[in-house]
């Protein structure tokens, strides 16, 4: 029995670790050529690299790119399509976090969320949508529940991330019926690396969840790689992967 994404090209933007990595060995899992976009996460993504060749040879490559300029982001694009002649999907998973409570927001912070959070989203998917129209692909975003319900002191990053699920569904008209566009929304899947959530907050987040437990990256995973090879009739929806926190806050 074939496999659903063989020959398949997928590019991931935030592809080295956490829940990007967990993506992309689903993906690769499953078929795919993976394109793997990093910023600073050089030893991860080659290692990541090395790891999925391995398994099957000339599979993935690695783009380097910060996301924040703009005028960059049609190269990763153009390099994608060198490397591997089509692009089938693009999951803008790639994201800043971090608090910007009223009274210390600044312009260099908006610039910073904003930026990778919705506006290189947005620029990367008009990049990619003349080869996803082709090859009748799709996009998929990686959402927040914060879209919906904002995070308490996270402000820019709330509306940056309600930017995105709008995004999601205003490219699912603007690219109709060639590219179906859709998002995940996680909620407690990995914490946040420099250790500011305290126990106390985790354990908070945690009793809010229906299922009493946090999820896993893979779970995130299963959900991309659902929209991209399991949904030929799902378009412009976001779907909540997050234990059922986002109906019992």
């Amino acid at each position: 029995m074939s496999e659903p994404l063989s020959g398949k090209v997928v590019l991931v933007t935030g592809g080295a670790k956490r829940v990007g990595a967990a993506i992309a060995r689903r993906l690769h899992r499953e078929g795919a050529n993976l394109m793997l976009h990093y910023r600073g996460s050089e030893r991860e993504a080659r290692a990541l690299r090395a790891e999925l060749n391995a398994a099957r040879a000339d599979s993935v490559a690695l783009v380097q790119a910060d996301l924040l300029d703009i005028t960059g982001l049609p190269e990763i694009v153009r390099n994608t399509i060198a490397r591997f002649e089509r692009l089938d999907a693009l999951i803008n998973n790639a994201s800043t976090f971090f608090p910007t409570p009223v009274g210390e927001m600044t312009q260099a912070t908006w610039d910073s969320l904003m930026g990778a959070n919705l506006r290189a989203p947005l620029f990367l998917s008009q990049a990619a949508a003349p080869h996803l129209r082709k090859t009748g692909g799709a996009i998929v975003n990686i959402t927040d529940i914060h879209a919906d319900r904002p995070l308490k002191n996270y402000v820019i990053y709330s509306i940056a991330k309600a930017g995105l699920a709008g995004l999601t569904r205003s490219l699912a008209r603007e690219l109709a019926p060639d590219v179906r566009v859709n998002g995940v929304a996680p909620g407690a899947i990995v914490w946040p690396e420099d250790g500011s959530w305290d126990d106390l907050t985790r354990q908070r987040i945690v009793s809010h969840t229906l299922l009493r437990r946090t999820g896993d990256p893979d779970d995130v995973a299963r959900a991309v790689h659902y929209l991209i090879a399991e949904a030929p009739y799902v378009t412009g929806q976001i779907i909540a992967v997050d234990g059922g926190r986002s109906i019992n806050l």
